[in-house]
């Protein structure tokens, strides 16, 4: 079987770290779908502007190929509890092919064709898209679908502090999306020393940060 990506996404994120987990917990983050050459033609898009939300199936290469492993340690449980993989959302699959909903902003005929403006992807700069698809709520969403232990009640929010000459060196867009990122924490979930300075790279910039009790602190950020 060969797959040919028809698309790849940019956005601020070039490296793993710091991305959301799951799609929709950063509606503010913005990235653009540009179409590879070959599937450019206008006709392949008529009538997507009328769906909310897409589909995006994608490949997990540029986050990094490590070889699949029946059970995986999900960082947010620890790092010490073993899951099935397939009862996770782990990279380390016997296929590395993710899926995610966003929501779809605008889409915009350009020189390099269609180019589709989404909110809430959990995807790296660079990211191969396989595949797009409309989102049915009909179809799609299950709202009293056990979630497996996960959810709201799960995830602990930070409260999130950015100095203004920090805030000042991204547009209004970016900062929201900054925001919901570090609220959600972006740590391992075995790693709490308070004193440790964790970064990673986000728009242009490397943008450092300390954790103590419920309280995130943005140190700096560094132009790159």
């Amino acid at each position: 079987m060969e797959l040919h990506p028809i698309a790849h996404i940019e956005n601020d994120f070039p490296t793993k770290f710091g991305l959301p987990r799951q799609s929709g917990m950063a509606d503010h983050l913005l990235s653009r779908i540009v179409m590879e050459e070959d599937y450019r033609e206008p006709e392949a898009f008529r009538g997507i502007e009328k769906f909310d939300y897409l589909w995006l199936i994608w490949l997990f290469e540029p986050m990094g190929r490590r070889s699949w492993s029946p059970t995986v340690r999900p960082p947010k449980l620890g790092g010490n509890k073993r899951m099935g993989v397939f009862a996770t959302r782990s990279p380390n699959r016997p296929n590395p092919i993710g899926l995610t909903r966003v929501k779809l902003v605008s889409v915009e005929q350009t020189a390099k064709g269609a180019v589709l403006t989404v909110a809430g992807a959990d995807l790296m700069n660079g990211t191969a898209i396989l595949d797009i698809k409309p989102y049915l709520p009909y179809a799609d969403s299950v709202p009293d679908a056990s979630a497996g232990g996960y959810g709201p009640s799960h995830q602990t929010m930070l409260t999130v502090e950015i100095p203004d000459e920090v805030a000042a060196l991204f547009s209004i867009e970016q900062l929201a999306a900054l925001r919901e990122v570090l609220a959600y924490d972006p740590r391992p979930g075995y790693q709490s020393d308070p004193d440790r300075v964790y970064g990673f790279a986000y728009g242009g910039c490397d943008v450092r940060f300390r954790v103590r009790d419920t309280t995130l602190t943005v140190l700096e950020a560094i132009r790159s």
